[in-house]
């Protein structure tokens, strides 16, 4: 837990220093490197509280630690989701999303490979994918634009967990599945797509509404399983 928390410091120092240098390049406000700071850091400090309790070794392991890359990333760009003024449709943008969308494709092939799969390390992993499309989901809302529907993409995860309370038979294991994965894969990139400086409002809109359908009806295909599943006939 210790070397896990020096390591989150050292992760934090760092990513304010990139904040800062990359502050010009993505085109923000003097208080970006502080709002991605702050996003990272309660994002970490809710990690190590699930590590505590749902991590059963005595170290990271590399898939845990290529996660928590991609929660730096993660909060750079939701900096810029954040920022006071409509952010700018730049490349670096579309390259520091495309690295985290990238490093996706590891972290659980390393975990297996590692033989250090753990609750936690699968549960970081979605939770990080869920804040990225949330805050890809407000950047096209912001910067294209397009309707603020397409925020329910980032918003279908969050919705799901609040039914969880109020209805206990959604809180029943998923079994894994490539489809789930797929999906959330494809609903990054189509994000990403939609926020490249040379693509069209008219192109924009219906890709961001066939990804938002297409992540809506993978979370009602699990709505359906999980309902069947407490419910058998």
């Amino acid at each position: 837990m210790t070397r896990a928390a020096l390591s989150v410091g050292i992760g934090l120092a760092g990513l304010l220093v990139c904040a800062h240098l990359l502050q010009p390049w993505l085109v923000q406000d003097a208080g970006y490197p502080l709002r991605v700071a702050a996003i990272a850091g309660l994002v970490c400090v809710l990690a190590l509280w699930g590590l505590r309790r749902h991590h059963p070794y005595d170290r990271l392991g590399p898939a845990n630690m290529l996660t928590g890359g991609r929660t730096l990333v993660m909060a750079l760009i939701a900096g810029m989701a954040t920022a006071p003024s409509a952010p700018s449709r730049v490349w670096p943008l579309i390259a520091l999303a495309s690295a985290g969308a990238i490093a996706d494709l590891f972290d659980g092939p390393l975990a297996r490979r590692s033989g250090m799969a753990s609750t936690f390390g699968a549960r970081f992993d979605m939770e990080v994918d869920a804040l990225l499309i949330l805050a890809l989901s407000v950047l096209v809302w912001r910067s294209v634009p397009v309707g603020s529907w397409i925020v329910t993409a980032g918003l279908l995860r969050y919705g799901f967990i609040a039914a969880g309370w109020m209805l206990p038979w959604m809180n029943g294991p998923l079994p894994p599945s490539r489809r789930r994965q797929t999906v959330c894969v494809m609903q990054i990139v189509a994000l990403i797509v939609c926020l490249g400086p040379p693509i069209p409002p008219a192109v924009v809109s219906p890709l961001a509404a066939a990804s938002l359908v297409l992540l809506a009806w993978s979370f009602a295909v699990d709505v359906r399983w999980l309902h069947r599943t407490a419910n058998p006939a």
